[in-house]
């Protein structure tokens, strides 16, 4: 698939990074929309459906935290991956960022290459996953990476991106636990940086929308999916 083909929306109210990011990217092939705020965001993503979101999380009207926990209950916005982009570097406004529902956290200042790397590596591995779709049936719970749904006792559950690839990559291979290094090493890739209780906080997620039967935490070791419900 050609960078054409991807569709990219850059949100910060500064004009600066939105006229810097989006030449740069446009230069690399990528169909690239802005918006300058939380609302305004929703309104194009809603309306051009991008694959990546880049949001700043200082914004007025509304900041990226709660734009972002508003993509998530989108059903159409839920497979989006969502990159933050923030001058803030305080740990905790790392953990709101993937609390929110986010993919991963670029600080201030920008990089131009360090970003447009970032982006390539992420479309790589998204278009060469698709090439490897498939559907697993554990008893009532139905993971379709085909359609990126799943589906409980006939339900659909609306999962996130990441959280949908966590759960995946887990009940991929049941009983077999996974620390949280592999985890993130698999789901975030190595050339990306982020907490290790980033999983932790996807992990609780997942459990808050599926129940807390399917997987299960290994004291001291990290996490497995439970070959029967």
């Amino acid at each position: 698939m050609s960078n054409a083909a991807h569709k990219i929306l850059i949100v910060d109210d500064d004009e600066d990074i939105l006229d810097l990011l989006s030449y740069n990217l446009s230069k690399e092939g990528y169909q690239v929309f802005q918006a300058k705020d939380g609302i305004e965001a929703l309104e194009v993503a809603k309306l051009k459906l991008p694959e990546l979101i880049i949001l700043d999380i200082m914004m007025p009207r509304m900041d990226g935290v709660e734009a972002c926990r508003l993509m998530r209950k989108e059903a159409e916005l839920a497979k989006a991956h969502i990159i933050f982009l923030t001058a803030r570097i305080e740990e905790y406004s790392e953990v709101a960022a993937f609390d929110s529902g986010a993919d991963d956290f670029i600080s201030k200042p920008i990089k131009p290459r360090a970003l447009l790397s970032r982006v390539n590596s992420y479309f790589k591995r998204s278009d060469k996953k698709e090439e490897h779709a498939g559907v697993l049936e554990m008893g009532n719970l139905i993971i379709n990476r085909i359609s990126y749904s799943v589906t409980l006792e006939g339900k659909k559950i609306t999962l996130p991106r990441k959280e949908f690839e966590l759960l995946y990559f887990l009940a991929k291979k049941p009983e077999e636990v996974f620390n949280r290094e592999t985890l993130l090493k698999n789901i975030w890739g190595s050339d990306v940086y982020v907490l290790a209780r980033t999983v932790d906080v996807h992990i609780r997620k997942i459990r808050e929308k599926i129940g807390d039967n399917f997987i299960s935490t290994v004291k001291g070791v990290g996490y497995k999916f439970e070959a029967n419900e």
